[in-house]
């Protein structure tokens, strides 16, 4: 069996170069959702990339200079976006049209050329080189353990630009002799629940969190800025108010943009096959969150929705009642069971951080609500960094423990 892994690297892009990879994610995120337009086209989405690369692959490529393979890998992204919404659309869930924002390219083996110290990457004009910036070399990192190690092939790449960074998730494959207990549960997959909260945006059932203080500082800042505007009255003003939101949305936006390229990292990591978030629906009423968090938590679920969709991970929305009351040990529910940021189950004592403790419980409910009784591709438990809780809520260790005791965080 194969096990994959993903490796973020950094790279040092001059400016020359990077006008270049600009122009180049343009031209990539305009091949997508001309594709993505098409598929939408007609009486039924079109899903099949073999109809969609006939259909579109010659006007791409004359309204485009990408590289064949990069019109191919936009294809690709499109086909995968549409499935994606003829899935939810049977399942009875709304979901509309996908566009493509995110500054990111697709790299496969003939548009990227990976060396020991720099990779040689297709752009609209020509190659460019760009070195990698590693860690130490004497520290344990993902870049000795797969990128640089010659049981791992490198398979591809993707090119993320944010925060003023150009980083290259790299792919990387091994073959590994199959266990029966963990490849049954990688082919079920398991599921990644995620709460979210205003002191902290997202915490995962891994126990990942990703704190809210930098969001909430800058949203400060941002209406202290306002408001200073607000006071003078002019036009000068009204017109340096509008300037101060666009920033405020585009900071918020990048800040989103990485926490959701980790979200999914997180679940590929992990050999997750869904992804539950608890239901949006009146999510400022049942946890106090301004209307700046409520948008961020829209946006950061879509983001994580059609950033998953490429890798086959599905991005569900469970019942969100007493996931923050609920013992995910025991299953005893009680408001007293909470207390700000601290759970302590009543009945059975279980004590963790209750963000953390609600996390649990919306992968736990999705794991109850999907479970099928058979082999059937419903996933088997909640992943935690350390093993799974199965539908019961029973801790299980890691398959490849051996003789070693675990428990869960």
């Amino acid at each position: 069996m194969e096990e994959r892994r993903t490796v973020p690297v950094k790279l040092d892009v001059d400016s020359a170069d990077a006008a270049l990879l600009e122009d180049t994610i343009d031209e990539f995120l305009w091949a997508a959702n001309h594709v993505t337009r098409h598929a939408f086209d007609g009486e039924s989405v079109t899903t099949s990339k073999t109809t969609l690369h006939d259909d579109t692959y010659e006007d791409v490529r004359e309204e485009t200079p990408l590289h064949s393979n990069h019109v191919q890998a936009a294809r690709n992204k499109a086909a995968d976006a549409a499935k994606s919404v003829v899935k939810k659309w049977k399942q009875g869930k709304k979901a509309s049209m996908p566009h493509f924002t995110s500054p990111h390219l697709v790299y496969d083996h003939r548009t990227a050329t990976f060396h020991d110290k720099y990779v040689s990457l297709a752009t609209v004009d020509g190659r460019i080189e760009a070195d990698y910036v590693l860690p130490d070399e004497e520290r344990d990192t993902p870049h000795a353990e797969y990128f640089f190690s010659e049981e791992y092939e490198t398979t591809g790449a993707e090119l993320h630009y944010s925060n003023d960074n150009w980083m290259l998730h790299i792919h990387c494959k091994t073959d590994v002799e199959s266990d029966t207990s963990k490849q049954a549960t990688t082919e079920n997959g398991t599921v990644l629940g995620v709460d979210l909260g205003v002191n902290n945006l997202a915490v995962a059932s891994t126990g990942t969190f990703w704190t809210g203080e930098e969001f909430d500082h800058w949203r400060r800042e941002y209406e202290k800025r306002r408001g200073d505007f607000q006071e003078h009255g002019t036009r000068w003003a009204h017109e340096n108010m509008q300037a101060v939101g666009r920033k405020e949305t585009g900071r918020f936006k990048l800040t989103l943009h990485r926490i959701s390229n980790e979200l999914v990292a997180e679940a590929r990591e992990n050999e997750c096959s869904v992804i539950a978030f608890e239901d949006l629906t009146d999510i400022r009423e049942r946890t106090g969150a301004s209307w700046g968090h409520e948008w961020a938590f829209n946006r950061l679920y879509d983001y994580v929705e059609y950033k998953a969709a490429e890798y086959g991970i599905d991005v569900e929305q469970v019942a969100p009642e007493n996931t923050s009351r609920r013992c995910s040990t025991c299953g005893f529910t009680h408001p007293d069971n909470r207390e700000s940021e601290d759970f302590e189950c009543l009945k059975c004592g279980y004590e963790n951080h209750a963000d953390y403790n609600a996390a649990k419980n919306i992968g736990l409910r999705y794991l109850r609500r999907n479970q099928t009784g058979d082999d059937g591709g419903a996933p088997v438990g909640v992943r935690l960094n350390s093993g799974t809780l199965n539908a019961n809520g029973a801790y299980e260790p890691p398959a490849t423990t051996s003789g070693q005791s675990a428990s869960p965080r």
